[in-house]
């Protein structure tokens, strides 16, 4: 198990154990809460997939990075395409397996990964993950695009 290099913390954290991280994809759990964070009546809906799919490859990003000597920087989900679930949700007490492999990365930060959920051998959902990683998220954080400046 990977120490998870995520800047989420306590409950915007998702996902639990970073399995493996290496050039190409990474692999982590989460296990689906009984209550709490978006459950009801023992079920996660299985729209929050695209999250666990989104911090899974914020997690292999960071691993990316750290191996680099790098900090880890802030990313931004751009969307998720062909988001297909095979279930109506993730059920509390289950532990599921998220997959992101990464398709490509460019130079500029932006990023594509084929992601996939399972609970034991069963595909629960799968989607395709678009990314962006700036070099420094600040602008964005301040609603500002990049090249904008004040005055």
């Amino acid at each position: 198990m990977i120490d998870i290099p995520l800047p989420h913390h306590g409950p915007a954290r998702w996902i639990d154990r970073l399995l493996e991280a290496d050039a190409e994809h990474a692999l982590a759990e989460c296990d689906v809460p009984a209550a709490g964070r978006l459950v009801a009546g023992g079920v996660m809906p299985a729209w929050a997939g695209v999250e666990l799919m989104a911090q899974t490859v914020a997690a292999w990003a960071g691993a990316r990075a750290q191996r680099a000597g790098r900090p880890v920087r802030l990313g931004f989900l751009l969307g998720a395409r062909r988001y297909e679930a095979h279930c109506d949700g993730f059920i509390g007490g289950s532990t599921l397996r998220i997959a992101a492999h990464c398709d490509f990365v460019s130079d500029a930060g932006l990023g594509m990964f084929s992601c996939s959920i399972h609970c034991a051998d069963v595909l629960l959902a799968q989607a395709q993950v678009s990314v962006f990683e700036p070099a420094d998220a600040t602008p964005y954080l301040n609603g500002q695009s990049a090249g904008t400046r004040d005055g």
